[in-house]
Order: C-alpha cells, then structure tokens, then sequence
C-alpha cells in the first residue's frame, strides 16, 4: 500500500521535502512507517520523542493502522509566540 507522508517546519527543511509517497506492506502501524522514514532520514530520529503525528488530519499514537492512501503528516512539537 502506498501512504503519502507530510513533513512540516523543522523536518521540512531535515529531508528536504514537505512530501513523499511510502511504500508500506499491508497492515503496518505508524511505528512501522517511522522506522522506515529513520532509515530513509535519519536525522529525524533527533525528533522521535516529540513528533506530533496525525493520520487522515486527525492525530494519533504510534499503534495507528494505516490504510491505502492514507494521509500522514509529521509535525515538530507546536510553539507558541
């Protein structure tokens, strides 16, 4: 199944792109899509323990299923001015 993955702010500028399509094999979690996007970046590990991570613009945890054409944004943690 293929998902598309969001980057926004800081991980933007840390893959150098604020879009890519993921290959995943059916039934993976957002755990799952996390390793392969570490591997694929491993910079954004820096960022593991604070990402915000919405699956279909609504947020969810690590244990998430993905679907076929799922919409998944990964967000640095928000900061207020």
């Amino acid at each position: 199944m293929t998902v598309r993955v969001l980057f926004f702010s800081v991980l933007k500028d840390l893959t150098g792109t604020g879009e890519v399509p993921v290959e995943c094999p059916a039934g993976s979690t957002m755990a799952a899509l996390l390793d392969q996007l570490f591997h694929r970046w491993p910079q954004l590990r820096d960022w593991d323990r604070s990402l915000l991570l919405a699956l279909d613009q609504t947020y969810v945890k690590r244990d998430a299923a993905l679907h076929d054409g799922a919409e998944v944004a990964l967000m640095p943690p928000v900061q207020g001015g």
